[in-house]
């Protein structure tokens, strides 16, 4: 997963998934979205698929880049463990920070006080 996440670094990689969420596409119908080598857009999708991002099937002479959605998944799976504990931390900061707002009679003496020039 940690080659996804690294994969996904790079913002020109990012542009190609969003592109490939509305649909397959071939290297050249990618590469015409940049202004980058055909070899260049071939690394990306590369990198993307190393990282199990896409996958790239034969259909005739083309070879579609397809989005592997299980992955996304995983990966989305993988943040929302982390948001949940995130989540809950900040609940315990909140109950804490809520503690020390409530104000408590603990820390008075009852001894009377008096002002100057009163008898005491």
């Amino acid at each position: 997963m940690n080659k996804a996440f690294a994969a996904l670094a790079d913002p020109t990689r990012r542009d190609i998934v969003a592109r490939l969420a509305d649909g397959d596409a071939t290297l050249t119908e990618i590469a015409e979205h940049y202004d980058v080598s055909i070899q260049a857009v071939s690394k990306h999708l590369a990198v993307l698929q190393t990282a199990g991002l896409i996958s790239r099937t034969r259909q005739a002479q083309s070879r579609p880049a397809h989005l592997e959605a299980e992955m996304f998944d995983r990966m989305n799976g993988w943040i929302e463990r982390y948001r949940r504990r995130a989540e809950r931390r900040y609940r315990r900061l909140d109950a804490v920070l809520a503690d020390l707002d409530t104000p408590t009679h603990d820390h008075h003496d009852d001894t009377p006080h008096t002002t100057e020039g009163e008898p005491s």
